[in-house]
């Protein structure tokens, strides 16, 4: 089981929002500070999304060259607004390890297949899931294609991983929808699991329902000694919650 921490990135910042929501944010930091840190606990992948890249539908070269500058030998799984195929290997060109693409592979029925047969296991298709159908473009809308559907349509692409987001539960230390996870894990395609992931327990239960890995994002704080800062009121996230051991797990 892979632990993943989330490097979320909005003007120019490391950023942590709740719910995906651009004016909710609850957490700003330097961003070479926060990598540093990351780096630091020799996680196997780092997880970056563009946030302003998912917004405006296109990613940002020159924000991925720093993080893979700042990143060093560790590789990356990148995200946001990577909508073709071009975007997608570009990416890969400029050194990210795997880009997770959502919005490109559910805009028309063939674009799935399409993007599985040119980028093989380094593409990570985006199941970000509200109210059980297909958030795109940011989360900024939704599909009318259902969980349920989407798994099925990965199936027969021959999609190699999953990346499944809880919406509702993501920044928010609710920890992870399991329900959700199962019925994914069940599909038979590797699952890499955020949204909602608290600590070591919540990483054990993903394990026990079949994901391969799960990305933290607020819980990754404490392991680098970082607190919120943008609201007070939701400080007690981080302070309060109970983590139990911080040591990052072996992959």
């Amino acid at each position: 089981m892979q632990l993943i921490p989330a490097v979320d990135v909005l003007d120019g910042q490391a950023v942590r929002l709740e719910r995906g929501d651009y004016t909710a944010v609850t957490f700003r930091h330097d961003l070479a500070d926060f990598l540093a840190r990351v780096v630091a606990t020799r996680p196997a992948l780092i997880h970056v999304v563009d946030l302003d890249g998912a917004r405006r539908g296109r990613s940002d070269p020159a924000l991925l060259a720093r993080c893979v500058t700042l990143a060093g030998a560790t590789p990356l799984q990148v995200s946001g607004g990577l909508r073709s195929l071009a975007a997608a290997q570009s990416a890969l060109a400029s050194g990210a390890a795997r880009v997770i693409m959502g919005s490109a592979a559910w805009d028309r029925p063939a674009s799935l297949g399409q993007l599985v047969e040119a980028l093989g296991d380094r593409l990570v298709v985006a199941l970000d899931v509200r109210d059980g159908h297909i958030a795109v473009r940011g989360w900024t809308a939704t599909e009318h294609v259902t969980i349920g559907e989407a798994l099925q349509r990965c199936v027969e692409a021959g999609t190699r991983r999953i990346h499944v987001t809880a919406i509702e539960r993501d920044g928010t230390m609710a920890g992870p929808d399991l329900t959700l996870y199962e019925e994914a894990c069940a599909s038979g395609i590797p699952v890499v699991a955020a949204g909602g992931v608290r600590d070591d327990r919540d990483v054990e239960r993903l394990a026990e329902v079949g994901c391969e890995a799960a990305v933290m994002g607020l819980g990754y704080l404490r392991r680098i000694g970082l607190r919120l800062t943008e609201d007070p009121r939701r400080r007690d996230l981080v302070e309060e919650a109970d983590f139990g051991d911080t040591s990052t797990p072996e992959p």
